[in-house]
């Protein structure tokens, strides 16, 4: 017992000397987080254990993750184009560029072995640090090997090359080949908020939340919803009027309630329940037409995620409907 406590101090002993040398971070994404992206995943504190845990006890990593996943929402964003950016002052050590943006399918699995990565830069802090920016976008790579850069200089775009399921940027960082998460540098975080992290503006930690939501005539396909192309513009004449919410980070019990409001005391409601934890998912409910037509006007759509019965998170958004226009009368 005494020398179990004696060497769990002395890790924790050093983990502090280390951070106490470690660079401060800045955001490695030029976006805002929580409006045009977000955390998917953490470092897995828990990797020789066979479970799954972030360093606030959440679900928001996977077995083995050894860093931190910035996302975007939608394939658009991406193809809009969003900077990764140096995290730090270093040099760089390392890059790749041209795999293509393909993710990881059954198709590329076996292509990506060794290469999981995808395009990438590896810049050296220094003093045995290391930072490593994953899946960025084909021929965006703009930094070259010995560039001696400063925190915030653009190293690329948000891309999906690589072993990657959706648009983000995989960040990792190592001291002297040992993975740090650099929410909890020193390993002391309780199910909570660390003594110290190396984020110079450090953010809440969000546990899930909503990606964004929408109308259409149908229950729309998955795949729009990830492209972007989902919410659609309605007529009074749509066979249906159906409202979906895209989530991140659901457990199982969490409600999702999908509201829409509109002309004349227009008014649907249903919760729908996650059966299973998703990284990813959505739900979608409407109602259909029984009249002649919808009432013309504003129709406003509210999705909420609900855990434990308390809002986790809510988004609106508002539609018009107005009849379609008449086709021209022919001579």
């Amino acid at each position: 017992m005494w020398r179990r406590g004696f060497l769990f101090g002395l890790a924790a002993l050093l983990a502090s000397a280390a951070a106490a040398e470690a660079p401060r971070l800045a955001l490695p994404v030029a976006c805002t987080l929580g409006e045009n992206c977000y955390i998917q995943n953490y470092v897995d504190t828990l990797p020789a254990e066979g479970r799954v845990a972030d360093y606030a006890c959440g679900a928001l990593s996977y077995d083995g993750h050894k860093g931190t996943d910035f996302a975007l929402a939608t394939r658009a964003e991406m193809e809009a184009g969003v900077a990764v950016l140096a995290a730090a002052d270093g040099v760089v050590r390392g890059l790749r560029d041209g795999m293509p943006d393909t993710g990881l399918t059954a198709n590329t699995r076996a292509s990506l072995a060794g290469r999981e990565c995808g395009n990438g830069v590896v810049i050296d802090h220094g003093a045995g640090w290391i930072s490593q920016y994953c899946h960025l976008k084909r021929g965006s790579v703009r930094v070259t090997t010995g560039q001696r850069l400063v925190a915030g200089t653009p190293l690329g775009l948000i891309g999906l090359s690589g072993r990657s399921e959706f648009p983000h940027l995989h960040f990792a960082l190592r001291h002297n080949d040992q993975v740090i998460d650099p929410f909890d540098p020193d390993n002391t975080a309780t199910c909570g908020a660390a003594a110290q992290t190396l984020w110079a503006d450090p953010w809440s930690y969000q546990p899930g939340g909503l990606l964004g939501l929408g109308f259409a005539s149908a229950v729309p396909e998955y795949s729009d919803i990830k492209q972007g192309t989902a919410h659609s513009t309605l007529s009074t004449e749509a066979p249906a009027l159906v409202l979906w919410g895209y989530t991140y980070g659901t457990r199982a019990n969490d409600i999702l309630r999908l509201e829409i409001t509109g002309p004349e005391g227009f008014r649907f409601v249903q919760n729908a329940r996650i059966e299973r934890p998703q990284a990813l998912g959505f739900r979608a409910a409407g109602k259909r037409r029984s009249t002649k037509a919808w009432p013309e006007g504003r129709y406003i759509g509210q999705v909420t995620l609900l855990r434990g019965q308390q809002p986790l998170a809510r988004q609106s958004r508002a539609i018009t409907l107005a009849a379609p226009a008449a086709s021209p009368s022919k001579p």
